[in-house]
């Protein structure tokens, strides 16, 4: 299995604005399980955040392999997603990739 673990800071905009945001890629993010071949799990965190975090939301998902993970990178449904509902409103990305 392959873990995939991204955060994300949004860029600046009112609460009730980045509030519909993360509401807007979680749906997106989660609306993909069942879709992508060999997508195992996926949960986008966008609530409980504390003080001490330097992001604002993130995505954990789990593949069945390595090359699942670069077929949901270009998956069109994934890339509508980030298109559309991820990218335009974030100002900063971390990822980390892993054999779990």
């Amino acid at each position: 299995m392959v873990k995939h673990i991204i955060v994300w800071t949004l860029k600046e905009m009112p609460e009730a604005e980045k509030k519909s945001v993360k509401a807007e890629i979680k749906a997106g993010l989660e609306g993909l399980k069942g879709r992508i071949p060999g997508l195992i799990d996926i949960k986008v965190i966008t609530e409980g955040r504390l003080d001490t975090s330097n992001a604002d939301l993130m995505l954990d998902s789990t593949f069945e392999s390595f090359d699942a993970l670069k077929g949901y990178t270009v998956h069109p449904e994934h890339v509508a997603v980030a298109t559309n509902k991820v990218r335009p409103f974030v100002s900063n990305r971390a990822c980390l990739d892993f054999e779990a």
